[in-house]
């Protein structure tokens, strides 16, 4: 059906083709709505970083060119060229799990664990991660044309896509209210999915042991919730078999549950916010504390030295194939 390499994405198109560009579209023509519709918009923003994350590891579409349109379609409302995933999660995090040598460490210039480290933790992981972009970028060009052309073309909907938002918007309603329409209704949302994805990836890492086998990822396992961000919560099936469909990820998590040490099965990210950085200021025992062992803190069998410097990203045809499995 519609080249789908698995039906359940239907759920994902509705949210792509129909939700994503429709909630704007009422704002656009409602802007008395864009202030109640924004939590809407800040969901669906999250919902685009998930989806952009899937596509990445598992393509959506059997066929090639289809994928290439639908990455860049995907990249207008998650604010960047969906092509970023590759280098910095599929090929880095992967591959280190939050220990040295991941771009996206926790624990790069503290330790502790806070709402100060947690909010800010994107500015400073974004700065690391970029540098794997640039690198990926420049590599692309110079050995992998095919590869470079996809990434223009997502770069060129970004930009096309936005500007022509901010125009319209001023075109129908005049500077001052429309660049509140425009910035709230569709820039802000896609903001937030890119800043909601450093975000999810702390909380499910921070603190927990990349030296396990089960507990190196915090899961939040609540099935209504998972249910509406395609089962974004289930991580440690996520990194034991990365290039398994989203819609697979709750039997692989059933077997792997016996194993996860109790306080990385949250029943609610919500939950754990609210006890973490609201109730955790008034009391230790609702903060998060270091299960098993920590990331700096190698297994004397480990022969993983501390070491921050990034490894080096791969655009080859077998690389990036090799980064969605």
């Amino acid at each position: 059906m519609l080249g789908l390499r698995e039906k359940s994405d239907l759920q994902t198109l509705v949210y792509a083709f129909v939700l994503f560009p429709l909630v704007p579209a009422v704002q656009y023509l409602r802007p008395e709505l864009v202030g109640w519709l924004l939590p809407l918009g800040l969901y669906l923003g999250f919902s685009a970083g998930v989806i952009t994350h899937n596509q990445n590891h598992c393509p959506t579409f059997e066929n090639k060119r289809l994928n290439t349109f639908y990455s860049a379609w995907l990249s207008i409302f998650y604010g960047y060229p969906i092509f970023g995933w590759i280098p910095t999660h599929n090929q880095n995090h992967h591959k280190f799990v939050n220990r040295a040598g991941d771009a996206s460490i926790t624990w790069r210039y503290s330790k502790k664990h806070n709402w100060t480290i947690a909010w800010t933790y994107f500015f400073v992981s974004q700065h690391f991660q970029g540098k794997l972009i640039k690198e990926y970028l420049l590599k692309a060009k110079a050995k992998n044309p095919a590869l470079f052309r996809g990434i223009l073309l997502q770069y060129v909907f970004v930009l096309v896509a936005h500007g022509s938002m901010a125009t319209l918007a001023v075109v129908l309603h005049g500077w001052k209210l429309g660049a509140w329409v425009y910035g709230v209704g569709f820039l802000v949302p896609a903001l937030f999915a890119l800043w909601a994805m450093f975000f999810i990836n702390y909380i499910q890492h921070v603190d927990c042991d990349p030296w396990s086998e089960y507990n190196h990822s915090r899961n939040f396992v609540g099935r209504a919730s998972n249910w509406l961000v395609f089962n974004a919560g289930l991580h440690a099936a996520h990194h034991k078999q990365a290039g398994l469909h989203w819609s697979k990820l709750w039997t692989l998590h059933d077997e792997l549950a016996p194993h996860i040490h109790p306080e990385l099965k949250q029943g609610s990210m919500w939950g754990f916010i609210l006890r973490t950085y609201v109730l955790g200021l008034f009391s230790d025992r609702f903060r998060t504390h270091q299960v098993g062992r920590a990331a700096w803190d190698p297994p004397e069998s480990s022969s993983e030295a501390l070491d921050l410097t990034l490894p080096p990203v791969d655009t080859t045809e077998a690389g990036v194939n090799a980064s969605m499995a």
